[in-house]
């Protein structure tokens, strides 16, 4: 990847590479895992770069492991940080929250030590700013009781040249490996149930991912455009109704549906989250306290980094 500076006569080769803070709860409490790298004789959040075929998510729980482990959900995504490897060259890595779960360290030739720590212990272990910045941002975030994936259907045929009934109009090619792409994604964030609006193209955007998990896609009427166009608030609360069951859920729905549920939420809940127009495919990211929205992080395609 690489891009023009401001005076478009050079270009910055961009190497992109993606980690999480990982954490698990100790008495109320979050532990944070700080990673030794004896190469570089540095404590560091677990992090790497992307390999050919992955999204920004699916690098970050793949680091995970290989340094650590350990299993990651990933949860909000933090930030992005910055900094030059040699001239014309920088890194770029996109952090995420993440919880761990399963797994357990054993010392590899990247990581020789794990420490899980208090956030504030953490960051005077580790050895750069940046990790510290994002720490901080990672300490300041509202706590989430459970996370929501809210994904699109993908590309689905022409309506003006499918001749059915409009509910069983199905992915077309591109929407069909964009609904393959969704499952490296929709696993970095330990989705472990799947619902969709009733309509061909929603259910068969998950068909992959419930191929892979072995489970059935549950319908949900009132999630629907038409549904939601009917009755807003209903739809709202059965959206917040499906965060209460065991993991992360998935829920596919359409074009009007997906921005009006996301804006309406982050209203309520005083976010500011800008334009809500969900590409297909896209998905939203969707933490919760109780019933109140804490973060919308929006992924606008499950396409590996180029």
């Amino acid at each position: 990847m690489s891009r023009k500076t401001n005076g478009g006569k050079s270009r910055v080769r961009v190497v992109p590479a993606a980690g999480a803070v990982l954490y698990r709860m100790d008495g109320g409490s979050p532990r944070c895992a700080v990673v030794h790298r004896p190469r570089y004789d540095d404590w560091s959040l677990p992090k790497g770069k992307v390999d050919a075929g992955e999204s920004l998510p699916a690098t970050a729980v793949r680091e995970i492991a290989e340094e650590t482990g350990f299993n990651a959900a990933l949860e909000s995504r933090i930030g992005t940080t910055a900094y030059p490897l040699k001239e014309n060259t920088r890194k770029e890595v996109t952090y995420w929250s993440a919880l761990a779960y399963g797994g357990g360290f054993e010392p590899n030739s990247e990581v020789d030590e794990i420490r899980w720590l208090p956030v504030e212990e953490a960051m005077d272990l580790v050895s750069y700013a940046l990790d510290r910045k994002i720490l901080t941002r990672f300490a300041g975030a509202r706590p989430v009781s459970s996370v929501l994936l809210l994904v699109r259907h993908a590309k689905a045929g022409s309506r003006s040249e499918w001749s059915g009934d409009d509910s069983a109009r199905p992915l077309d090619k591109v929407g069909r490996t964009q609904a393959e792409l969704l499952v490296p994604m929709l696993r970095a964030f330990g989705v472990r149930r799947l619902y969709s609006a009733p309509r061909v193209r929603c259910e068969q955007t998950l068909g992959p991912i419930a191929d892979e998990l072995g489970i059935d896609v549950a319908l949900e009427p009132e999630l629907s455009d038409e549904a939601y166009l009917d009755d807003p608030v209903a739809a709202r609360a059965r959206l917040i109704e499906l965060t209460g069951g065991e993991g992360v859920a998935a829920v596919s729905s359409q074009g009007t549906a997906i921005p009006g549920l996301v804006g309406d939420l982050a209203e309520l809940a005083g976010i500011a989250v800008g334009d809500t127009s969900t590409k297909k495919s896209g998905a939203w990211g969707l933490g919760f306290d109780g019933d109140t929205l804490v973060f919308a992080d929006y992924y606008p395609s499950p396409l590996p980094v180029l």
